[in-house]
């Protein structure tokens, strides 16, 4: 049983999760409606554990303590354990939701249920809608060219979008072919063929080691098609065994990687040399000669020369780099020296 409880602007309520040794849930949620008349607080409903045995800070929880004593006898075997709210996620979210809503009395409200989807509600629609008449994928160019005919529920849009599809496509004799935009006839091939060629092509005499749009070239190259090769291809390769066996292994760094001129030990900023030292030069200097090449600092030390200010503490700002300015470092102004007369 988890148990939590939750008090907020809104009222206050408790959640109770029970899971039987099954396995199944059992949810429960109550809102506290006496709270006008008797004032609660979040402990109301809830207690601390020290030393293994429970206590009670407040006088007002001292009722509760004894009708939990009373409880406690009617179990064979009780233990109380705290966890986080990190793990408490399901009672927590049943205290909070009975605590937020106002439900009226007379109101009618049935059990919640919870439900877990896999795909998208489009994708579900569409698997509903679809329905599988065993017929090819092509049933309908092949008439089409074949008859001229369309198909009893095509819309004016359908059959434009059919008309272009089918000038792709060619009969010789009684075989479909799909035309090429040089010349070159392939061979169309339902869904039962198409998945023999791709099992040929990666574990047969065709046999290649390669991602699925390289092996839906080389069967394209060997002159089958279909209108969804490079599709299925990609996704047979990820289902092959053997071609994630020998397939190339990738390798990613963990982190993000900078481009670094010079090995990673001997690595420093180059110097450079200026006529006349500006804050815009500085500036310069510290964005294409530190940021460009090792990323942003944490930190920039620097001393209190005029020329470290102005576009300087701009750069710094916009980056979010901690200036830090050393001391002085003339006698006579840091007062090392004092002035004789």
């Amino acid at each position: 049983m988890y148990f939590d409880g939750a008090a907020n602007h809104s009222g206050y309520g408790i959640g109770v999760l029970l899971i039987s040794p099954h396995g199944d849930h059992i949810p429960r949620s109550v809102r506290l409606a006496f709270t006008d008349r008797h004032p609660a607080t979040n402990n109301i409903v809830e207690y601390e554990a020290y030393s293994g045995e429970w206590k009670t800070r407040d006088v007002k929880l001292r009722p509760y303590h004894a009708y939990l004593e009373l409880l406690v006898a009617r179990f064979e075997d009780l233990r109380y354990t705290h966890l986080p709210r990190a793990q408490n996620q399901f009672a927590d979210t049943l205290a909070t939701l009975a605590s937020m809503i106002d439900i009226p009395a007379d109101a009618t409200v049935h059990p919640l249920l919870i439900e877990s989807r896999s795909a998208p509600a489009y994708c579900c629609l569409i698997d509903d809608m679809e329905i599988d008449d065993g017929l090819p994928w092509y049933h309908d160019i092949y008439h089409f060219l074949r008859l001229g005919v369309y198909p009893e529920a095509a819309t004016a849009k359908d059959r434009r979008a059919l008309r272009q599809l089918a000038t792709r496509f060619v009969i010789c004799g009684e075989t479909l072919y799909r035309r090429s935009l040089d010349g070159i006839l392939y061979y169309v091939l339902d869904r039962a063929s198409a998945d023999r060629v791709m099992r040929e092509g990666s574990c047969g005499s065709l046999r290649t080691t390669y991602g699925g749009h390289m092996l839906a070239r080389k069967i394209m190259r060997t002159g089958y098609f279909w209108l969804t090769m490079e599709t299925d291809c990609c996704q047979f390769v990820r289902r092959c065994p053997e071609c994630q066996i020998h397939g190339d292994l990738i390798h990613v760094p963990p982190s993000g990687v900078a481009c670094m001129t010079s090995p990673w030990p001997f690595s420093w900023v180059e110097a450079a040399s200026y006529a006349r030292l500006t804050s815009s030069g500085v500036a310069s200097f510290i964005r294409s000669h530190i940021i460009c090449r090792y990323g942003v600092p944490h930190e920039l030390i620097s001393d209190r020369g005029v020329h470290f200010r102005a576009e300087v503490d701009t750069l710094v700002q916009r980056y979010g780099i901690r200036h830090h300015r050393s001391s002085a470092y003339r006698p006579q102004t840091n007062g090392a020296v004092e002035g004789r007369e």
